[in-house]
C-alpha cells in the first residue's frame, strides 16, 4: 500500500461507497434497540436530528456519546512520544465506537403485470475507498465527530471489536478511526483481524516470530547475508495541523533491509528479491501479520 493517508478530499462524502448488501446482525439490532423504528428509550427514529439531546441515538445505557477515554489516554501518549500504536489498538479492543449508517434508496422493482413497486431506502453503512483502492471502513470515537463529518449519517454504537467484525464482513481491509478530525487514526489489516477476533495485535517490525520467518527464508539465498525488521515509512501518521506522530499510518508499515553480498549485477538483485517475496507470499504467517512491505538493499559490510 501506498504511504499514503486519506486526504480531506479523499475523505469527503463523494468517497462514500454504499453497498446494497444487508447491515451485520449486531448493527441492526443496535439500530433498531427495543423498540423497532425506535431507539432504545422507545423514541422514533423519524424527525429525529443529530444534534443536542437528540444526538443520543444509540444503545449504550448512560452514554453520553464522547470518546472513550482509553483510547484519548492512548492517542495523548502516542501524540507525546510516549505511547505507540499497539496500545492505541489495544485501547480500542474495548473503545465503544459510532458507526456511521445512511438511508440507500433501493432500486424499483417491476410486479405482476408491470406494476411497479415503491421505492424503498435501506440501510447502509458508510465505506471508503483509501489512495490504492481498498476499502476501508470509518468509525468515530464520538458522536459529534460523526456528525462533523457527516451530518445526514446516523451514529450507531458498538464496541469496536465489532466494528472490526463489520468491516471483515464488507470485505474491508482499514478501519479509519475519526477521519476528519485533527487525529485520524488508521487500524490496517492484521490489526483490525486481531480486534475481530478479540486477540492481541503486535506490529509486524515488532513481531520476532514473523522476523524469524523472513530470516529463515533469506538464509536460503546464498546472496543475502542479513536482514534486518524495522518499521516502514507508513508507520507514521500526521494530524489536520501537521504534526507528525509515530503510528496510525496506512503502510507500508514493515521494511525490511536486505544486506546482499558484492558483485550481484542488476539481474543477480531482482532475481533474489523476486525470490524472496515470493517465498514469504506463499508463507501464512506472513500473510496474516503483513499488510505491506518495502524492501531496502544495502551492500553487506566486509
Amino acid at each position: 500500500m501506498a504511504g499514503q493517508g486519506l486526504t480531506p478530499g479523499e475523505q469527503d462524502r463523494a468517497a462514500h461507497q454504499l453497498p446494497a448488501r444487508r447491515l451485520p446482525a449486531h448493527i441492526e439490532a443496535a439500530l433498531a434497540g427495543a423498540g423497532g423504528a425506535a431507539d432504545s428509550a422507545g423514541q422514533p427514529w423519524a424527525g429525529r436530528s443529530l444534534a443536542g439531546d437528540d444526538g443520543k441515538i444509540h444503545n449504550f445505557k448512560d452514554d453520553d456519546g464522547t470518546a472513550d477515554s482509553g483510547y484519548l489516554a492512548a492517542v495523548e501518549a502516542l501524540l507525546g512520544a510516549d505511547g505507540d500504536e499497539a496500545a492505541v489498538v489495544a485501547a480500542l479492543a474495548t473503545a465503544r465506537v459510532f458507526v456511521p449508517v445512511v438511508a440507500q434508496l433501493a432500486e424499483e422493482a417491476e410486479g405482476a403485470g408491470g406494476l411497479h413497486a415503491d421505492k424503498q431506502a435501506d440501510m447502509a453503512l458508510v465505506t471508503l475507498k483509501a489512495p490504492d483502492g481498498r476499502l476501508a471502513m470509518p468509525v468515530f470515537t464520538s458522536s459529534e465527530a460523526l456528525t462533523a463529518w457527516y451530518p445526514e449519517a446516523r451514529p450507531v454504537a458498538v464496541y469496536a471489536a465489532r466494528a472490526a467484525l463489520s468491516a471483515v464482513a464488507e470485505g474491508a481491509e482499514l478501519l479509519v478511526v475519526d477521519p476528519g478530525s485533527e487525529v485520524t487514526f488508521v487500524v490496517r489489516r492484521p490489526a483490525v483481524w486481531s480486534l475481530a477476533q478479540q486477540q492481541p495485535w503486535v506490529p509486524s517490525y515488532r513481531d520476532t516470530e514473523l522476523a524469524d520467518t523472513l530470516g529463515t527464508a533469506a538464509a536460503g539465498s546464498p546472496a543475502v547475508r542479513r536482514l534486518e525488521v524495522l518499521p516502514g515509512a507508513g508507520v507514521a501518521a500526521s494530524t489536520a495541523s501537521g504534526r507528525r506522530i509515530p503510528g496510525g499510518g496506512p503502510g507500508p508499515e514493515l521494511r525490511v533491509v536486505l544486506y546482499l553480498e558484492e558483485g550481484l549485477d542488476a539481474a543477480g538483485v531482482q532475481s533474489v528479491v523476486a525470490g524472496l517475496q515470493q517465498e514469504w507470499s506463499r508463507n501464512e504467517l506472513f500473510g496474516e501479520r503483513v499488510d505491506s512491505i518495502e524492501i531496502k538493499l544495502r551492500r553487506a559490510e566486509q
